[in-house]
């Protein structure tokens, strides 16, 4: 798979998350005919998995524990032990929502972790970019703590690097279009930042992308209006945004996807409306994925993906 040029690497990190079950077929002796059914004891399966993991990253596509740490802690990371396991960890130990520490992610084998730059959907409109600014710097100082456990990687070399160093290769996601505040700017800088895939939206809308847990409502058309004032010329300008609930993508929507496209931006498609979804999918020129959904056809939530759209993808 490929993107824009120059931005080739990028693309690749989803065909390496693809990848581990064609390798796992290749590696060790293949079974003679009639044994497949047995192929090997549970001992021997587990060193198959865990050859293949030496040679080839296993990579996350989403972990919400920046979150946590922003709810637990504030976002001080000196009160944070990584390196010890949380279960025995108080409040981690108590949280049905905090199963992520070195100590498993090591024994697990993860080659890779998308990071979580989530901020809540109350924020949209208000504090989101700034929000998820402070997101975004945490994971950075996170990683650099424990950098002989962690190294940031924006590339699939930096993965592999990261890899072939023994280190987690820490990537960081923005999960809801909501962050943006409706800017390309701002999806620029988050660019610059180091972010690698933004999530289109979360549990509510955008003025410009509809989301699985509001697609069904039956609201009328919102128009949003937003006014931008250049002093120096004394020149207004008016731009009128379609609130479409369970609508898809927008006019900006598509051209969010554009911009992303140029940039070499992951787009991620989870929580998204199925309108949203087929809008994106029409308008990529670049591969798209789904960080945490699984299929509607075997688990029928709002949340999952129907079989068309997972032809398409």
């Amino acid at each position: 798979m490929t993107a824009s040029s120059g931005q080739s690497g990028v693309w690749t990190v989803s065909v390496i998350i693809l990848s581990i079950g064609t390798w796992v077929g290749r590696v060790g002796p293949r079974p003679a005919d009639g044994e497949l059914a047995l192929l090997t004891s549970p001992r021997e399966r587990l060193d198959t998995v865990r050859q293949v993991l030496s040679e080839v990253p296993l990579i996350d596509g989403h972990n919400d524990l920046p979150w946590n740490i922003r709810n637990f802690l504030h976002n001080q990371l000196a009160d944070f032990d990584f390196d010890r396991d949380l279960r025995q960890v108080a409040p981690w130990s108590k949280s049905a929502w905090s199963q992520t520490d070195l100590v498993r992610l090591r024994q697990g084998m993860v080659g890779g972790q998308f990071w979580a730059a989530y901020v809540p959907c109350e924020s949209q409109h208000l504090n989101a970019v700034q929000l998820t600014l402070e997101q975004v710097d945490l994971i950075k100082r996170l990683i650099e703590k424990y950098s002989q456990h962690m190294q940031f990687a924006a590339s699939t070399r930096e993965i592999l690097e990261a890899h072939g160093r023994g280190r987690i290769a820490s990537l960081i996601g923005v999960e809801g279009g909501h962050s943006l505040g409706s800017s390309l700017a701002v999806l620029r800088t988050l660019y610059q930042l180091g972010v690698r895939y933004l999530t289109l939206t979360h549990t509510c809308n955008t003025p410009w992308a509809s989301s699985s847990s509001v697609e069904d409502d039956d609201k009328d058309e919102i128009y949003v209006t937003l006014f931008m004032y250049n002093f120096t010329k004394g020149i207004k300008n008016e731009i009128t945004l379609i609130y479409l609930p369970g609508g898809g993508l927008t006019t900006f929507g598509k051209a969010v996807v554009q911009e992303m496209n140029r940039l070499g931006m992951l787009i991620d498609l989870s929580h998204t409306a199925r309108a949203t979804m087929r809008d994106a999918l029409r308008v990529s020129r670049a591969p798209l994925i789904f960080s945490h959904s699984s299929a509607f056809a075997v688990c029928n939530s709002s949340r999952n993906v129907p079989d068309d759209i997972l032809k398409k993808l």
